[in-house]
């Protein structure tokens, strides 16, 4: 353990014992701790929420105002360099001093309620906070309110931790500290509770819901008194025009929904290629994807002004703080006029695109912000872009293009985030107009239910997901839906050509000892499937066995995809009281790939098992790093690596490094010295942080140390 590692933990237990004796005194119930540290926790994040706003604006206002004006010369290319300059300060704050702030951050917050019992690192605050505020402030593409809640889960959860609550108790003061983070930040303390709820903590009793209520106002509060009591954007009051005009506003759900899916798959695509950009350091990412965000802000206005857009409205002049391209920051000046009145179509579709790809770059490179303000963006011109086209067709219905553009914010960030509830109450509360709820209602309903049926992972989840933990409405599913469908299917299924002769097909299951086979045609494509119950059902007729298995087999195939998982597969047979399921290509419901039986919900449930305890152990050895200034490694024994073949006792380990457990295949146990490590075998290490590198070198193939 480091010195300094030692100190803060030190620190940390000495300020428990303090507060726990302050407990002991005056011994208050458990409601009363409870409300308290609600009420503090609303307090913190509402200052920290207005600290964080104005350091935005603070650091935009030097970045694109001063800087730039005392050097003229290089006129708009500054939109080049400020968020290079920007990302370079971020990125090696989050490479270095905590890596739990890069992105959006709210995965983290719900990973830490899963697996750490909400337990979050003090300096996760401090970093978000200082990481975010210059990648926003010097033009990344990226929203305030992720980072805000981020830094009121952490004080939550610094909160319960001092005050030795129980997990239960740690979490439930983290989701106080989010709602408070959405209330502070679009004062909206309703909408703020509702998002604790939908994303966080899938459900809370009353008792536990009232913390969350009471934190929120707090925060509310406290952001009233600095920063005023008007709604995040001035929005005319929309009405509802005409009945009519839900048929308009459930196409918009529609749009929205698939709008919302590709901001995902955009945003996700981009981390994938920085992450597998293993030549490049951590800290310097950001830096190249705020070059890329820089270039898109210098070209793309000048591409408006020559369309013959107004050059104001195109964002090209000077200075270049009133200038700014309309995709940097949180965008949220663009937002409000799409809000207030129509603007030109040309600009409102392009700015769908621009701004995902501008929130691509930032985030998906690894710098810091949140996703809920590009959404809504995206959102607003969507719904802007859409209700210029009614307008223009039906003029007596759809009066007010506005009003679409509100629904849009709503439907593109349920798209995304799969929190309706909470997209309604923060529309609702911005326009602080009822008649928008109906309008409201049918945009994001539609807009869940058609997002989730075509990509079922939201853009908080899908990152658990793909660390293995699936998360449903804030809480951790059934061990069965952390194991996938590829991981347990049967890939050499029992087939049969579709021309086999009935008889024959009873020979085959005699001797196969198969209940059911799936039924190919001539070019080996699924065409059925055929059953032991189908045999039978068919002796009862005359001439059966001369009957082509075509004749009996059943052409309506439940099928399955290898990457849903296996507990939503299992459920599907349930429905339909199904023994087997073929498994088929995604792309080509055709092509087999293979099959899953009831039978595998065992070995599912062991695979499971495993999962669900690799996660345990890794969350454990998270916190035991932050703790103890060590690294834990997770390192697989490559074929041809120096260690493969070889004893423990034989390695020539470098000093301050301890090999602890190994895993081969499902079994997982201590090392010994006469241990043998195998190709394949996942070995847990503990080293110091300097010695990380050369223990990883050693696990892997010479191949991919070279390259």
């Amino acid at each position: 353990m480091t010195a300094e590692a030692l100190f803060r933990q030190t620190r940390m237990r000495r300020l428990s014992r303090a507060l726990s004796r302050l407990v002991d005194r005056y011994q208050p119930s458990e409601t009363t701790i409870l409300l308290i540290s609600a009420i503090l926790i609303g307090i913190v994040t509402g200052l920290a929420a207005v600290l964080f706003i104005k350091m935005i604006a603070w650091i935009s206002i030097f970045s694109f105002g001063a800087i730039p004006n005392a050097l003229p010369a290089l006129g708009r290319w500054w939109l080049l360099l400020i968020p290079i300059l920007g990302s370079l300060i971020s990125g090696p704050i989050i490479a270095y001093f905590a890596h739990e702030a890069k992105g959006h951050g709210v995965p983290e917050v719900m990973q830490a309620m899963v697996l750490r019992g909400g337990r979050i690192r003090p300096r996760v605050a401090v970093a978000k906070v200082i990481a975010s505020s210059v990648c926003i402030g010097t033009g990344g593409s990226a929203g305030r309110e992720g980072p805000i809640v981020q830094v009121g889960s952490t004080f939550g959860s610094v909160m319960g931790q001092l005050l030795r609550m129980s997990d239960a108790r740690i979490s439930n003061l983290v989701a106080c500290g989010a709602a408070a983070g959405i209330a502070a930040t679009f004062n909206a303390p309703i909408a703020g509770v509702a998002f604790a709820i939908e994303v966080l903590s899938g459900d809370l009793g009353i008792s536990l819901l009232s913390n969350v209520v009471i934190s929120a106002v707090t925060a509310s509060v406290i952001s009233r008194i600095f920063l005023g009591a008007e709604s995040a954007f001035a929005i005319p009051v929309y009405a509802l025009n005409s009945p009519i005009e839900l048929f308009f506003y459930a196409i918009l759900g529609l749009l929205t929904a698939y709008v919302g899916i590709a901001f995902i798959r955009v945003l996700y695509g981009a981390e994938d290629l920085f992450d597998n950009w293993k030549q490049a350091p951590m800290w310097l990412k950001p830096a190249v994807g705020a070059a890329m965000l820089g270039l898109l802000g210098l070209t793309y206005p000048p591409l408006f002004k020559l369309a013959g857009m107004d050059p104001k409205l195109a964002a090209v002049g000077w200075p270049l703080i009133r200038n700014l391209p309309h995709v940097f920051g949180a965008g949220f000046g663009t937002i409000e006029a799409a809000l207030q009145g129509p603007l030109p179509w040309l600009l409102l579709a392009s700015l769908i695109i621009l701004k995902m790809l501008a929130t691509a770059f930032t985030l998906g490179s690894g710098n810091s912000g949140g996703v809920f303000a590009p959404a809504l963006f995206m959102g607003a011109m969507l719904g802007g872009l859409f209700g210029l086209v009614v307008n223009h067709f039906f003029p007596t219905i759809a009066v007010h293009p506005g009003a679409y553009a509100l629904a849009g914010m709503a439907g593109v960030f349920v798209g995304a985030a799969r929190a309706p509830l909470t997209a309604m109450l923060i529309a609702f509360e911005m326009s602080n107009d009822y008649q928008v709820i109906l309008p409201l209602m049918v945009v994001t309903v539609i807009s869940v239910v058609v997002a989730h049926h075509h990509f079922p992972e939201s853009i908080y989840t899908l990152k658990l997901a793909r660390r293995g933990l699936r998360l449903r409405y804030g809480r951790d599913v059934d061990i069965l839906d952390s194991v996938l469908v590829g991981e347990i299917m049967d890939t050499d299924p029992p087939t049969v050509p579709v021309d086999m002769l009935m008889s024959e097909l009873e020979t085959y299951f005699l001797q196969t000892h198969h209940h059911g086979a799936l039924v190919l045609d001539e070019n080996q494509r699924l065409a059925g499937i055929i059953t032991l119950q189908d045999l039978t059902r068919a002796k009862q007729r005359p001439g059966w066995s001369d009957a082509p298995v075509r004749a009996y087999m059943t052409k309506t195939i439940l099928s399955a995809r290898p990457g849903e998982s296996i507990g939503m597969a299992l459920q599907r047979m349930a429905a339909r009281d199904v023994g087997r399921m073929p498994v088929v290509d995604p792309d080509d419901p055709q092509k087999v790939l293979g099959i899953i039986r009831r039978q595998a919900v065992i070995r599912a449930y062991r695979l499971g098992i495993v999962h669900r305890q690799q996660l345990y152990d890794r969350a454990s050895q998270q916190r035991a790093s932050a703790d103890s200034g060590v690294e834990f490694l997770e390192l697989q024994v490559a074929v041809n690596s120096q260690v493969a073949g070889k004893r423990v006792r034989e390695l020539d380990l470098p000093p301050d490094v301890l090999l602890t457990t190994r895993r081969h295949g499902a079994r997982r146990h201590l090392l010994h010295g006469d241990d043998v490590l195998e190709g394949g075998d996942i070995v847990m290490a503990l080293a110091e942080p300097d010695k990380a590198e050369l223990l990883r070198k050693m696990f892997s193939s010479p191949a991919k140390e070279s390259s």
